[in-house]
């Protein structure tokens, strides 16, 4: 079976944030549960929730953790960078719509440190860890099969903000220099929020893509 088979995609918080559940026979990985934690959980309860994954550290992304984890048991993994982060994510938010979101809750502790190399799989899919800073000090791409999950790095026509705390432009466009010479064009970007994209189209039409390499 094919990894487009094997996806479900779930859009989750006021930011909606894309949360993808990559599913092998009745075991599944969770990538990016923004918001409702609980409620994702549930919608789940015909799996086996193996590993929860967050590509970054930001409270659109982890806010559903704590809950999810509670539910399931399954661990959690994080960039090392990006792991104090998600622990106090609620409090380095500016964000004033928290009373429309009364679930969201800092990410725990996390169970596992991803680093550069680093290999995450659920069943048959494997996926290796890139560090892709920038948009956080601790982004990370999770590059499979024919598909890779982007988070915040990089989306349709457009890249991630970097006027957050721990955000820097530069490393960004570092960033997105090494994946557009890393990933092959062919690959299927399932990016953190809106649709998802290839590598194909970024690279003719992103112009975060097309000012050639930085220092």
């Amino acid at each position: 079976m094919s990894w487009s088979d094997s996806m479900r995609q779930y859009v989750v918080g006021p930011l909606q944030t894309n949360c993808y559940v990559l599913i092998d026979g009745d075991a599944c990985l969770v990538v990016d549960p923004g918001a409702s934690g609980a409620e994702l959980a549930d919608a789940l309860a015909d799996l086996r929730v193996e590993g929860i994954v967050a590509t970054h550290g930001h409270h659109d992304h982890v806010g559903g953790v704590a809950a999810l984890k509670r539910k399931t048991g399954a661990p959690f993994a994080i960039s090392q960078a990006d792991a104090q982060r998600c622990q106090h994510a609620v409090e380095l938010s500016s964000h004033d719509y928290f009373d429309a979101w009364p679930d969201l809750e800092d990410a725990p502790a996390p169970d596992r440190l991803l680093h550069e190399g680093d290999e995450v799989r659920v069943g048959d899919f494997a996926m290796r860890v890139l560090e892709a800073p920038g948009h956080t000090e601790g982004g990370i791409v999770l590059l499979g099969d024919g598909f890779a999950f982007v988070g915040d790095t990089l989306f349709a026509g457009s890249c991630g903000r970097t006027d957050l705390v721990g955000g820097d432009h530069q490393t960004l466009m570092r960033t997105l220099d090494r994946l557009k010479r890393e990933i092959d064009p062919r690959t299927v970007l399932l990016c953190g929020h809106g649709p998802a994209t290839t590598m194909e189209r970024e690279l003719a039409t992103n112009p975060w893509l097309a000012e050639g390499p930085r220092g």
